[in-house]
C-alpha cells in the first residue's frame, strides 16, 4: 500500500515536521534522510535528548504523529499514486482476485481504502500489525494467497521496497517492483520486473496467467 497505492513518504515527512513544531523542538527537514528506515520513536528520542527537554517523551510525540497522520489522510487532500486506482479497477473488471498486504497499521489501511473508494475491489485486506513478523517475512503474502485461493506461483506482487520484494520472492511469487522516487534508496534487483510508472503494467498480460 505505502509507496504503491499512496505516496506516503512525503506525507510522513510533513507530519513529522508538524510534530516537531507542535512540541516546540528545532529540527531541519533535510535531516529526516538520516532517519530513513528507523522508527519515529528512535528519531524523537534522539532529538529530545539533544534538546535537553524533560517535559516530553518519545511516546507522546509518536502518539501525536499517528493521530495527525490519520487527520491528514482523512482530509480529502491526498491523491493516490498515478495509475494505481485505474490498475486496481481494471484487474477487478478482468476477474483477477486482489489482495492488499501492507506493513501499515490497520487503522491507516482502513483509512486509505475508504478515502480512495477501493475497498470493494479487494477479496482480502491484511495489515502486518495483525501478524507476529513483518516483511521481509513472507507470511503476509502466503496468507493472502490462501485467502484468495490462488497458488503462490500464480500470484503477482506489486512492491516498492527491498523488504517487500524479499517477502514476495520468499513466498514463491512473481514480483513487479515500482521505482517510487519518494521511497528512499531501495534495492529492487531481486524483482522479476521493474517499472517506473504503474501505468506500464499490462492488465491483459496479467489476465493471461491468472
Amino acid at each position: 500500500m505505502d509507496g504503491v497505492i499512496i505516496d506516503s513518504e512525503p506525507i510522513h515527512s510533513r507530519v513529522k515536521m508538524d510534530t516537531f513544531q507542535h512540541f516546540g523542538l528545532e529540527f531541519q527537514e533535510a535531516d529526516l534522510i538520516h532517519y530513513m528506515g528507523r522508527t519515529s520513536d528512535v528519531m524523537f528520542g534522539e532529538v529530545i535528548a539533544k534538546s535537553g527537554r524533560t517535559d516530553i517523551t518519545p511516546a507522546e510525540m509518536v502518539a501525536y504523529k499517528h493521530q495527525h497522520y490519520l487527520e491528514v489522510l482523512q482530509s480529502g487532500t491526498i491523491e493516490p499514486v498515478k495509475g494505481t486506482v485505474e490498475l486496481i479497477r481494471g484487474l477487478h473488471a478482468a476477474g483477477i482476485p486482489l489482495a492488499l498486504a501492507t506493513s501499515s497499521w490497520q487503522v491507516v489501511m482502513e483509512t486509505v481504502l475508504d478515502q480512495f473508494g477501493i475497498r470493494q475491489y479487494f477479496q482480502s485486506v491484511l495489515s502486518g500489525g495483525e501478524l507476529p513478523k513483518s516483511k521481509p517475512d513472507p507470511a503476509i503474502y502466503r496468507i493472502s494467497a490462501e485467502r484468495l485461493g490462488v497458488p503462490p506461483a500464480r500470484c503477482y506482487v506489486l512492491e516498492d521496497t527491498t523488504n517487500g520484494i524479499k517477502a514476495a520472492k520468499a513466498a514463491g511469487m512473481y514480483c513487479i517492483a515500482f521505482r517510487n522516487p519518494h521511497s528512499g534508496a531501495q534495492d529492487l534487483s531481486l524483482a522479476d520486473r521493474i517499472v517506473d510508472d504503474i501505468r506500464e503494467i499490462d492488465i491483459e498480460k496479467c489476465e493471461e496467467t491468472k
